[in-house]
């Protein structure tokens, strides 16, 4: 190991970079015949899941800048897959809403991606795949600031 780095074949943050990058790609190439980005799709099963989220909100749960995400936002509300209202209810948001075809592009997503996870766990058994969730989801705590570190 290099004394002034970190030894990329042992550390867990390089190899779970590595995982999320070759995730990525996976997920890009299956979406890209549905027209989509992993961004796109991320925008559309979260509203799905959350309706009425703002611009501020999406871009958050999308892991993108709100100018990128207002972005999209445009182009998806040009293509028919979601709403905003024209005059924000309160405040300065405007949430959205997917439409029925954004909710028919997302289903053809959905398998698409569910498609790349099933192959992504496809080596794992249940108790691998849980024991991984609960390792993820600690690491992310501890690194929000969560006191849930050993």
């Amino acid at each position: 190991m290099n004394q002034d780095g970190v030894d990329l074949e042992t550390s867990l943050g390089y190899l779970l970079k590595e995982a999320s990058s070759v995730l990525r790609s996976a997920m890009e190439e299956v979406l890209r015949p549905l027209g989509m980005t992993v961004t796109h799709y991320s925008c559309l099963e979260l509203l799905a899941q959350r309706p009425g989220l703002s611009n501020s909100e999406l871009a958050r749960g999308a892991f993108v800048t709100r100018q990128s995400m207002n972005v999209l936002l445009q182009s998806l509300e040009r293509d028919g897959h979601v709403t905003r209202p024209t005059a924000p209810p309160v405040g300065k948001a405007l949430p959205a809403r997917l439409t029925p075809r954004g909710r028919q592009s997302l289903e053809a997503a959905t398998v698409a991606v569910r498609s790349v996870e099933v192959r992504m766990l496809a080596g794992m058994s249940e108790t691998e795949q849980s024991d991984a969730f609960r390792a993820l989801r600690s690491m992310v705590h501890s690194l929000r600031g969560g006191n849930g570190g050993a």
